[in-house]
């Protein structure tokens, strides 16, 4: 025989057991039926641009390309001259061609009012946007401090900031990479590419 005391403490516990027991499973229904009716384990929604979106953007943009090309091509001249046709007159119909390829598409893209897939989500965008942004500063820069100075730069960017590589390493193949550029296209081709200010204080 338990003491009165020791059997109502035992009792008591095996209540709370059972009653917590219980009580677990009528919670867990609830969380799964969130989680699978938000369509995704995390339960939290996708954000960035839909398909739809980026699809009219890139059809305005393409439109406002093909504008431009035949505004150039009119001041250049659509007829014909002493030798053939004039510079504006394969421009000019290239560009009504991507005109007539831009509404079609705009129409297209309109059209699909229950398209709410993403394009891509903010994140991924940004993993794009951190190698397109320093490779066109790359681009513009060549103009102005040439090539091989430009790509030293490009190349340390890329690999401190994305590649978390060490000074060494990175000075190493930095300054590696352009010195063989060098040789080959300026020594060995005798071609020669463009150069900026150091370069022609170096006397090259």
């Amino acid at each position: 025989m338990f003491p009165p005391a020791l059997a109502s403490d035992y009792l008591g516990r095996t209540n709370d057991c059972k009653l917590k027991g219980r009580i677990a499973p009528a919670r867990n229904p609830g969380i799964l039926r969130g989680v699978m009716s938000n369509g995704s384990s995390e339960g939290v929604r996708r954000a960035g641009p839909s398909q739809r979106s980026v699809e009219i953007g890139v059809t305005l943009l393409m439109a406002v390309f093909a504008l431009i090309v035949i505004a150039g091509s009119m001041q250049a001249g659509l007829g014909w001259g002493a030798e053939g046709p004039k510079a504006g007159f394969v421009p000019f119909y290239v560009g009504l061609l991507i005109l007539g390829s831009s509404v079609i598409n705009f129409g297209a893209a309109t059209s699909q009012r229950s398209d709410t897939r993403l394009f891509a989500e903010w994140g991924q965008l940004g993993q794009v946007m951190s190698m397109l942004v320093p490779t066109a500063i790359y681009v513009a820069l060549v103009p102005w401090i040439g090539i091989y100075v430009a790509s030293v730069l490009l190349i340390a960017i890329f690999m401190r900031w994305l590649g978390k590589y060490g000074w060494g390493m990175v000075a190493a193949v930095a300054v590696g990479v352009p010195f063989v550029t060098f040789l080959i296209f300026e020594r060995w081709f005798l071609l020669p590419l463009p150069k900026g200010p150091i370069e022609a204080y170096l006397g090259f």
